[in-house]
């Protein structure tokens, strides 16, 4: 009887791995999938030219109803066959939302250069991350609380930054965000490996924030700091 249980359990470990072997394929290839909106929303928002013509303000009250609004109509539609679909939109979206920060860097004489150099950046941070998420064995669950907090006070300075216009401000808030997303990152890919996120849907959405907020960061810095003007 002792060797049946130890068969049935060991059945249910498979088959829980498997699982989240799976979610974590899934959330890859959809995270790969969800590249290809974001491109075509940034060339479409460069080209037009359409961001340049709304105020900061006006910018970022666009970005924030709608990063929301696409947010909450994904969770609704992660268990349906609409789910990828609304995902692959808001990633369009988010694209689209990285015009007027990539029409400032495409500005400098080495533009398409940084542009790059944050995009391997961005992708040495995956890939380093996703590497320690395999490797640590310690439940990493307790990080989420302090890592939401970190996201609410950064989002409420960087509104703040918006009127204020500090550069020290914008600087010290880039390095913050690179250092808090990548450790989201980090939380977000651990969450999969331990079969704490079960829906890859979800679990793309999470993750493609995290790099969106890195790559931003990685960008908005390396522009103030290395752009070079015609």
């Amino acid at each position: 009887m002792n060797e049946s249980l130890q068969t049935v359990y060991a059945g249910g470990t498979g088959v829980a791995l498997e699982q989240r072997n799976r979610v974590l394929r899934n959330t890859y290839w959809l995270l790969a999938l969800s590249l290809v909106p974001t491109v075509l929303g940034a060339w479409v928002g460069v080209s037009t030219g359409v961001m340049n013509l709304m105020g900061a303000g006006m910018s970022a009250i666009i970005f924030l109803a709608g990063a929301f609004g696409f947010i909450f109509a994904i969770e609704k539609t992660k268990n349906s066959a609409a789910g990828v679909p609304v995902l692959l939109a808001f990633t369009f979206f988010m694209g689209l939302m990285l015009a007027r920060l990539l029409s400032v860097i495409l500005g400098f004489r080495n533009g398409p250069t940084l542009i790059m150099t944050a995009f391997g950046g961005t992708a040495g941070v995956f890939f380093a991350m996703a590497s320690l998420a395999t490797i640590i064995k310690r439940d990493l669950s307790g990080m989420g609380k302090f890592l939401f907090i970190g996201a609410v006070m950064l989002l409420v300075a960087g509104i703040i930054n918006i009127f204020v216009q500090s550069s020290a401000l914008m600087l010290t808030l880039s390095v913050i965000a690179i250092g808090l997303f990548s450790a989201f990152m980090l939380y977000d890919i651990k969450r999969v490996i331990d079969g704490g996120e079960t829906n890859y849907i979800s679990a793309t959405l999470a993750i493609y924030l995290d790099l969106y907020n890195v790559f931003q960061s990685l960008l908005a810095l390396l522009g103030f700091a290395g752009g070079e003007r015609d």
